[in-house]
C-alpha cells in the first residue's frame, strides 16, 4: 500500500539559519518573478538540512498593518504546503538541497486561489531550474 503524501510545514523546513539567510541575499543566488511573488533560491550543501528550506517575506512598505502581512504569509504558507511536492519531488530524485525565499511584491492583496496558482508556477520553474 502506497503511503498518501503528507502536505505539511513542519518548524525544520522553515528557514531560520542567519547565516544561510545572508548568503542567500548576498549573492550568488537566482531569482524569479511571477507577479505578486518574486523567489530567490540558491543550492545548499548541509546535510542537517531538509530537501527544502523556505523563507516568506511580506514587507512593512508593502503593508502598514500587520494583520494584512500575516494574511499573505499565511496564504503564501497554505500554497507552500499544498503544492511543495512539486519541488521535493524533482530534488529528491537528483539529491539536491535548496533554500527559497518568497517575497511579496504588490502593495494589494490577492485571492488565496490567485496566490496558490502563482506559488505553484515559481515551484514549478524552481524544479525545471534545478534539474
Amino acid at each position: 500500500m502506497e503511503e498518501p503524501v503528507k502536505n505539511t510545514f513542519p518548524k525544520k523546513e522553515h528557514l531560520s539559519s542567519l547565516l544561510l539567510i545572508g548568503k542567500l541575499f548576498a549573492g550568488g543566488s537566482k531569482s524569479l518573478a511571477v507577479f505578486p511573488l518574486r523567489a530567490v533560491y540558491m543550492p545548499v550543501e548541509n546535510a542537517g538540512l531538509p530537501a527544502v528550506s523556505v523563507l516568506i517575506s511580506v514587507s512593512k512598505k508593502r503593508f502598514k498593518r500587520a494583520v494584512k502581512r500575516n494574511r499573505v504569509k499565511r496564504q503564501i504558507r497554505e500554497a507552500y504546503r499544498k503544492n511543495k511536492s512539486l519541488l521535493t519531488d524533482a530534488l529528491e530524485a537528483k539529491g539536491k538541497k535548496l533554500a527559497i525565499a518568497f517575497i511579496w511584491l504588490d502593495d494589494e492583496l490577492h485571492a488565496s486561489p490567485e496566490v496558490e496558482e502563482k506559488v505553484k508556477k515559481l515551484l514549478q520553474l524552481i524544479a525545471e531550474r534545478v534539474g
